[in-house]
């Protein structure tokens, strides 16, 4: 009895509480208010710290601290940069090199492809088949290792329409260039690409190689849709290796790959926006005991190949990008200080390391804003993305089938599924194409669940182009009245 009226006065206690904090009071004052909002405020604004200006969050992220994948619709106006990759040495956290960059206008573009970046891709709800263009920065096996996953895996999760054409740079002879490792490659998948010929495939098999002259320096890559990609050489030992810079709505991202600080980045990437190098920190010695390498080997490797850390800072403080990052390094507490320190004896700007694996630029012509994005360790992969401008999917009719590739001897030994399937489950198996033709379905025939998920790309794609269209309808309207005054 007791405990039923101890519960009824608490009851009716909350109640009151609770009428009393919904009543309606009179507001404060409008310099209430503005005491309230900022009080405390530094120099009139709130800038604390040593935060730079333009850095900082945009209304439009769901966090200003992580990035979850699949939780954000990129904007317009607005380039996106996620780190798949960002160490030499392949370790659980860190890829072997990689950076994927998206732009507002729906363009997307890979940089290098590092062994084991492919993982990274697929959690950060990436389709593989709307990677179309990989920009292959030299040829060691770190920078492009996870390209025969990609080409095959891509083409089979719905890369049937468009064939992903890679670029790189020419050696110093034919069997150098990028050329040649793409056709290497296509000889080392044969037995899978014939085996996954029993799939659809379409022109996903229909590799293409853009491969331009590695001494042409400044040499336009890529143009198309605004967006404008050149390179020049970069000092990596063998001759082979470039950097990169990508523009689009006034804005640049360089990637260097890796090599030796030169002039060329100096005068390639000057002015940067968002400048990425790769950087190699001074503690050989203290590496060789961790690593096991013997020290000579790294302070040799480094002379040749790397760009140590005090001459990041260099580069940086002579480019002056709104944002400089760092990465092909190991991401480890006994060196990360000592990179800071070393990359502030000349650069005194904004400043992130571009690792571990996730690290996530949002950047517009006013703002920047890095953040560590949360990958899942166990992530399904994104459903293909397709364009239905067309109004249909169109699944191409399988290349061969399994009677054309495989001897009746190996099948006539299979175990008949009677014998393992339970007699209440069994399955009408689906051991030829279920049609002898290209299947085309239109798009309002789709389940619902799939019109949705493999359209999603297109139609945030869509709803930022009209945006993209109207803003520059409107600047030419501006123009006019201007010029009208």
């Amino acid at each position: 009895m007791f405990k039923n009226l101890l519960c009824l006065f608490l009851i009716l206690l909350i109640s009151q509480t609770t009428s009393i904090s919904q009543e309606v009071q009179e507001p404060s004052s409008q310099e209430e208010i503005q005491a309230g909002l900022t009080g405390g405020v530094p120099m009139g604004r709130w800038k604390e710290g040593l935060m730079f200006e333009g850095v900082r969050p945009m209304p439009w992220l769901k966090s200003a601290a992580n990035w979850f994948p699949g939780t954000e619709e990129i904007q317009p106006d607005e380039i996106r940069v996620t780190f798949m990759g960002s160490a030499p040495m392949i370790r659980p956290g860190q890829m072997n090199t990689s950076i994927f960059v998206e732009l507002g206008n729906g363009d997307n573009f890979v940089f290098d492809i590092g062994e084991g970046s492919v993982a990274n891709y697929v959690a950060s709800r990436v389709a593989l088949n709307q990677i179309k263009h990989v920009f292959i920065t030299h040829l060691h096996v770190d920078h492009f290792g996870a390209l025969p996953y990609l080409w095959m895996f891509g083409t089979w999760a719905g890369g049937w329409h468009e064939p992903l054409t890679i670029h790189g740079p020419s050696g110093r002879t034919p069997e150098y260039g990028t050329k040649t490792m793409v056709e290497g490659m296509k000889m080392m998948l044969g037995w899978h690409r014939d085996a996954f010929s029993v799939f659809p495939v379409g022109k996903g098999h229909d590799i293409k190689v853009n491969e331009f002259d590695f001494r042409d320096n400044g040499g336009v890559v890529y143009e198309k849709n605004g967006v404008k990609i050149i390179h020049w050489q970069r000092s990596h030992a063998k001759d082979g290796a470039s950097g990169y810079k990508l523009e689009w709505n006034g804005m640049s991202v360089v990637w260097t790959g890796d090599g030796r600080p030169n002039e060329l980045d100096l005068k390639y990437a000057k002015g940067a926006d968002l400048y990425i190098t790769e950087l190699q920190p001074e503690l050989l010695e203290i590496n060789s005991g961790v690593q096991g390498v013997p020290p000579f080997l790294g302070r040799y490797t480094v002379d040749t190949h790397h760009t140590p850390g005090y001459a990041a800072g260099y580069l940086a403080n002579q480019i002056q990008p709104r944002m400089f990052m760092t990465t092909h390094m190991n991401f480890d507490p006994f060196l990360n200080e000592e990179v800071v320190a070393e990359v502030r004896h000349h650069w005194k700007g904004p400043y992130h390391f571009g690792a571990p694996d996730g690290i996530v630029v949002n950047m517009t012509k006013d703002l920047v804003w890095v953040r560590e994005g949360i990958l899942p360790d166990y992530p399904n992969s994104r459903a293909p993305q397709f364009n239905f401008d067309n109004g249909q999917l169109v699944v191409p009719h399988p290349p061969t089938s399994r009677e054309e590739i495989q001897e009746a001897f190996v099948r006539d030994h299979e175990i008949d599924p009677a014998k393992y399937y339970p007699k209440e489950y069994y399955p009408e198996l689906l051991e030829s194409w279920p049609v002898n033709k290209d299947l085309v379905v239109p798009v309002e025939a789709l389940p619902e669940n799939l019109r949705q998920s493999m359209g999603a790309d297109w139609r945030l794609k869509q709803k930022n182009q009209a945006l993209i269209e109207e803003n520059e309808k409107l600047k030419k309207e501006n123009e006019k009245l201007k010029n009208g005054k």
